[in-house]
C-alpha cells in the first residue's frame, strides 16, 4: 500500500488469505479492522452478520479500503444440496451486505476489493483464458457470476470495485494445498486422474502482494485474475511437490474413485483451468515466486 498509513477493513480475516493479508498490512503500520460474526472483543473488531445483512457501518468509518474474503470453503465438505446453499449464501449474502454498507457511508472507501475465483471460467481444457473470457457452465461458474454481481451496490455508488479471481493458493496452513502437503510429506501424494488438467496456482506471498496491488492501483477495477503467469498440469505440479519435498509421487487417484469420494466436486478437481493473469501483469505487478518449485518452497518457510 501507500507509504502513508491507512485504515483497511477485512472480512474473512481469519482464513488463510485473510490472516496473511492482515499480518502484512499491520507489519507495515496500517490499521486493520476485522469484521467478526460474534460480539467484538477488541478495538480492531467490527460486528457483522452476513446472513442477516447487518454491518456495523460506524466501524467502517475512515477506511480507505474494504476487502471481502469471506465465504465457506469450497473443498471443506462434500457438495450436498445443503452445503451448496451454504457456499452460495456465505458469498452472495455477505457480499451484498458489505457492498450495501460501504455504499451507504457518507465518506465511502476509495476501493472495495471483493474476492471471486477462477472457478468463474469453468472447464477450459488446454485453452488459456484471461479476464476477457466469458463465464463457464456449472455450479462454480454460476456461483462466481452471482458472487461478483452481489458487489454491484459498491460499484453503482462510484466506489472503485475490484473482483479478485483467486487461483489455487499455495499455503501450508489452509486451502487445497494445506491438505496436499501432509499427503505428499507422507509419501502418499500423486496425480489426480490422468494429471493432464491445468492447475492455475499462486503462492500465498504473491496472493497477498497482489491484493495490496489491487488496493493501491487506481486504474484497476472489475475482474483481475490472481494466478501465477504459467499454469501447469496436475502431473507437473505433482512432480514438483515430489522434487521439493523429496518424496515419491507414484500413487494415482483414479477419476472414478474421486467421483465416488467427492461426488459433484470431483468434476472441478479433475477439471482443467488454464488461467492467465493478464490484467495483473499489464498493471505492472511483479511476481516474487512465479515458478512452482519456488512457490512450494516459499510455503514451507
Amino acid at each position: 500500500m501507500e507509504s502513508t498509513q491507512s485504515r483497511v477493513a477485512v472480512a474473512g480475516a481469519s482464513g488463510l488469505i485473510g490472516t496473511a493479508l492482515t499480518r502484512s498490512l499491520a507489519a507495515d503500520g496500517h490499521e486493520v479492522v476485522r469484521l467478526v460474526r460474534r460480539a467484538p472483543r477488541a478495538a480492531d473488531e467490527v460486528r457483522w452478520d452476513p446472513k442477516e445483512g447487518y454491518v456495523d457501518t460506524a466501524g467502517l468509518a475512515g477506511c480507505s479500503a474494504v476487502v471481502n474474503l469471506a465465504g465457506a470453503g469450497i473443498g471443506d465438505h462434500r457438495w450436498t444440496d445443503a452445503y451448496k446453499r451454504e457456499l452460495r449464501d456465505s458469498r452472495i449474502l455477505g457480499t451484498t451486505a458489505l457492498a450495501t454498507a460501504v455504499a451507504s457511508l457518507d465518506e465511502p472507501p476509495r476501493v472495495f476489493v471483493n474476492a471471486s475465483a477462477i472457478g468463474y471460467y469453468g472447464e477450459t481444457g488446454q485453452r488459456a483464458v484471461d479476464e476477457s473470457a466469458p463465464a463457464g457452465e456449472g455450479f462454480l461458474p454460476s456461483l462466481c457470476v452471482e458472487w461478483e454481481g452481489a458487489a454491484a451496490a459498491a460499484h453503482e455508488a462510484g466506489i472503485r470495485t475490484v473482483l479478485a479471481r483467486n487461483g489455487l493458493v499455495i499455503g501450508r496452513e489452509g486451502g487445497a494445498w494445506g491438505r496436499l502437503f501432509p499427503l505428499f510429506k507422507a509419501g502418499l501424494g500423486g496425480r489426480l486422474g490422468d494429471g493432464r488438467q491445468y492447475w492455475s496456482y499462486i503462492s500465498l506471498h504473491d496472493e497477498v502482494a497482489a491484493l495490496r496491488h489491487l488496493i493501491d492501483t487506481d486504474t484497476l477495477a472489475g475482474p483481475v485474475n490472481l494466478t501465477a503467469p504459467d499454469p501447469l498440469t496436475n502431473r507437473e505440479v505433482t512432480a514438483a511437490m515430489g522434487r521439493v519435498l523429496h518424496r515419491p509421487t507414484l500413487l494415482t487417484a483414479p477419476a472414478p474413485a474421486l467421483r465416488l469420494v467427492l461426488g459433484e466436486m470431483a468434476g472441478d478437481v479433475l477439471g482443467s483451468q488454464r488461467v492467465l493473469p493478464t490484467r495483473l501483469l499489464e498493471s505492472g505487478f511483479s511476481f516474487a515466486f512465479p515458478g512452482i518449485d519456488e512457490a512450494i518452497r516459499a510455503a514451507l518457510r
